[in-house]
């Protein structure tokens, strides 16, 4: 009786919380719950199928009727986006500055990405002095707000770095299309003390006989990161490049500052609110150019959904 007492208090403390998640996993799998979640999920998309469909109304259509009246009188027209994509006017030719925000985005979600990757599994995996104090203070760096780096920034890139009279790194003297770099830099700059963060928390939870057994069989740190820790990271690598390429793509102030205003180098988002400042009234072309705007951010979230959910879940439940 004394030895079965605490096996039998032991399996109703484990099955306790088994039984209070089964209790909330019904709850959310009932159909009241899918109800709300269907209402939910069509309200938040109204206003995107609205945009949508008021893109390829005509000009006359639009500025007379909503976009629920598409319904009675429909009637096509892509004239809207061949005036915003394509056009010689003040209101046209996003499709270069659609091509300048690849440029953009595409290297400033890469390089965090593999900066943070490979200083997350050093300061995981690797012993060396200073490791926890230096983990610390980029930790301690995700709440520096990003105006407060603005500033000091563009002051290093346009007079470089002094110290005590000694020019220690020049300017960095960029013009036109060169202007790139700045935005990578700094875009990599803002985006490394979270992601750092992040990925630390997953490549630290891998399991630590895996990592002794690579190392008995003789693979160094570069073999065990590419052959072991990438393929296991993978989920929380696209959840951050999603991140990443969300808040890149929609990018208005930094890009603003460090690429300039120019038809070179300035990104979709510059485009769009020069739109809706000198062409107000142009309400079928900011349709349009909106759409175009939030493609691409669809496609890329879409697609790595699934990795996505993945990365979000991962770690939330052991064993």
């Amino acid at each position: 009786m004394t030895t079965a007492t605490p096996t039998v208090g032991a399996g109703v403390q484990a099955t306790g919380p088994t039984t209070r998640a089964a209790r909330v996993r019904k709850r959310l799998n009932s159909r009241t719950a899918t109800l709300v979640s269907i209402v939910l999920a069509l309200l938040w998309t109204i206003p995107t199928f609205g945009l949508f469909v008021s893109s390829f109304r005509p000009e006359d259509q639009i500025k007379t009727t909503g976009w629920w009246t598409f319904f009675r009188d429909p009637q096509f027209t892509l004239q809207n986006y061949q005036d915003v994509l394509f056009s010689s006017g003040s209101s046209g030719q996003l499709a270069s500055y659609f091509i300048n925000s690849l440029a953009i985005t595409i290297p400033s979600v890469l390089f965090p990405i593999a900066f943070a990757s490979l200083a997350a599994y050093a300061l995981a995996w690797i012993n060396f002095k200073g490791r926890d104090w230096l983990y610390i203070g980029i930790f301690a760096l995700q709440i520096v707000p990003l105006q407060m780096a603005l500033v000091p920034l563009l002051r290093f890139f346009s007079t470089g770095v002094t110290l005590g009279g000694v020019q220690i790194l020049p300017a960095w003297d960029l013009v036109d299309e060169q202007k790139f770099a700045q935005v990578w830099f700094a875009h990599t700059c803002f985006a490394l003390p979270f992601a750092v963060y992040l990925l630390h928390n997953f490549i630290s939870q891998l399991p630590g006989d895996l990592m002794e057994a690579a190392r008995v069989d003789g693979a160094t740190h570069p073999k065990i990161f590419r052959t072991i820790v990438l393929p296991l990271i993978t989920p929380a690598l696209a959840a951050i490049g999603i991140f990443q390429f969300l808040w890149v793509w929609n990018d208005l102030l930094v890009a603003l500052i460090f690429a300039g205003g120019g038809d070179e180098t300035a990104p979709l988002t510059v485009r769009l609110a020069e739109l809706a400042g000198t062409r107000g009234n142009e309400w079928q072309r900011l349709t349009a150019g909106a759409f175009v705007s939030i493609v691409v951010p669809l496609i890329v979230f879409l697609s790595l959904q699934r990795y996505f959910v993945r990365g979000l879940l991962a770690g939330s439940v052991k064993g």
